[in-house]
């Protein structure tokens, strides 16, 4: 008893510690100014009507969620971080639709057997630290027949890298916590939802980034607004020589990606059917 006691504790003081986390700098600039372009792609993907029931997973400030009301579905929104709820909340007051903002854990969803018609996840669900336990929600409240889709950065591509790049900087990861670009691979989803699905279509894409035209740029954006990047860095402490040699591996890793001003960043593009 003592032991489910405590893992359920360090579950929570995980889960705390990713709250905080992307509760850090500003998440919803990097969707909108990064990949202001990815959320609608998603949406469309996933074939969603109107009168679809629709759940974004870690919707963050609803990229995703609100191309996805604004096409009729009835969305839920759901996520870790509470401050990026809020500020979706205000984003779909501003372009006038109405979706259920719903504080909920990702590998815990408060929902329903085969609750949703659609299920998907943007570039969030990847950062669920239980890669198993996140995909059998995710199957669990779609129902048998419905669309699974999500987009999640791949391994090789650009920030698969930059999450490579910081990993000797940052703190050891919990126990049982898998690398979130693992979601970017094909084989690892594919065994993460087994043959509970059907019809599976997985595509490398690749988003055009011309935010950071100096690769300078980019890292002194993601320290700023980007809650990894932001805490590898407080990791750091007073370290500045460490905090420097981060700074040379951004910059390197963002100059070998940057050709006339612009990036290309690949991510995994995968759709589904739950199997009847």
């Amino acid at each position: 008893m003592s032991e489910a006691t405590d893992a359920v504790a360090a579950d929570r003081a995980l889960k705390a510690r990713h709250r905080a986390m992307w509760a850090m700098g500003d998440y919803p600039s990097v969707a909108s100014h990064v990949i202001p372009e990815a959320g609608a792609q998603l949406v469309e993907e996933c074939g969603v009507q109107r009168g679809d029931s629709v759940l974004d997973i870690a919707a963050g400030a609803g990229n995703a969620a609100i191309p996805a009301a604004l096409a009729g579905a009835d969305v839920v929104a759901c996520d870790l971080t509470p401050e990026l709820l809020e500020t979706g909340r205000q984003v779909a007051a501003v372009r006038g639709v109405r979706l259920d903002w719903r504080e909920a854990d990702a590998e815990h969803l408060p929902f329903a057997d085969g609750e949703f018609d659609v299920v998907m996840s943007c570039f969030g669900i990847m950062f669920a630290p239980h890669h198993q336990a996140a995909a059998d929600e995710m199957v669990r409240v779609c129902r048998p027949g419905g669309t699974i889709g999500m987009s999640n950065w791949t391994p090789q591509g650009f920030i698969g890298r930059m999450f490579a790049a910081m990993k000797p900087y940052a703190p050891p990861p919990p126990p049982g916590a898998s690398p979130p670009p693992l979601w970017g691979d094909e084989e690892h989803v594919y065994e993460l939802l087994g043959d509970r699905v059907t019809d599976v279509e997985a595509r490398r894409r690749t988003v055009r980034v011309d935010a950071f035209p100096e690769p300078g740029s980019f890292r002194t954006f993601f320290k700023s607004c980007y809650g990894p990047t932001i805490a590898v860095y407080r990791s750091l402490g007073e370290d500045s020589d460490r905090a420097a040699a981060l700074d040379r591996e951004l910059d390197a890793l963002a100059e070998e990606h940057t050709r006339d001003g612009a990036m290309e960043w690949e991510f995994l593009l995968l759709t589904a059917h739950r199997t009847a």
